[in-house]
């Protein structure tokens, strides 16, 4: 998975999402001091990250009814990674939506002919099947995160109001970002001389 060129600070991968897409899809959706971001939010900007994620064919295009079908995996996602991250039983609902996207499309290689090529096996990959074989990968790379050995080290982010994932690369490690450390450490210092103000 290559690193994404085209980040803005507000955005940037947390820890574990360039060795993890699924991570980086469960932290599409971000929760910022101006108001939430969808990353997803529109059939473009979903074709538009799948692509930049190298999860569809550029010029690719999906609709409005698999950006919701992505939105509903992204949920999913997330109540998984947040379920192991707390020690907490894993929701049914969200067990049955990525074992269905695991299984959508076929995961073996199928034998085909053509004049050019004669016999070769590949994964059929039709235009209108790219939600399918996106999500399929990104439910794959999710258990995958899950089951692995950084399972363990799965952690939500300590700044308010971030909402993003990560995988911990230490264990004083409390946020997703400088960003979100920066904030809550101004916020903490903010507080200090408010009450020192007061007494």
């Amino acid at each position: 998975m290559r690193v994404m060129s085209q980040r803005t600070d507000t955005n940037s991968p947390a820890p574990g999402a360039e060795q993890y897409p699924a991570l980086d899809f469960a932290n599409s959706l971000l929760s910022l001091p101006a108001g939430p971001l969808d990353l997803l939010g529109s059939p473009e900007a979903a074709t538009a990250w799948l692509i930049d994620h190298e999860l569809a064919p550029a010029g690719g295009r999906i609709y409005r009814p698999c950006t919701d079908r992505l939105h509903e995996l992204r949920a999913a996602v997330r109540e998984l990674i947040e379920a192991r991250s707390t020690g907490q039983p894993a929701p049914a609902k969200a067990l049955t939506t990525i074992n269905a996207a695991l299984t959508t499309t076929p995961s073996t290689a199928l034998l085909h002919w053509d004049p050019e090529r004669g016999l070769h096996r590949a994964l059929p990959h039709p235009a209108d099947r790219i939600a399918d074989h996106a999500m399929a990968q990104l439910a794959a790379d999710a258990a995958e995160l899950l089951t692995g050995p950084d399972a363990d080290r799965l952690a939500a982010c300590g700044g308010t109001p971030c909402s993003r994932f990560y995988v911990r690369t230490h264990a004083s490690r409390h946020w997703c970002s400088t960003r979100c450390g920066d904030r809550v450490r101004a916020a903490r210092a903010y507080a200090k001389k408010r009450a020192t103000r007061k007494s």
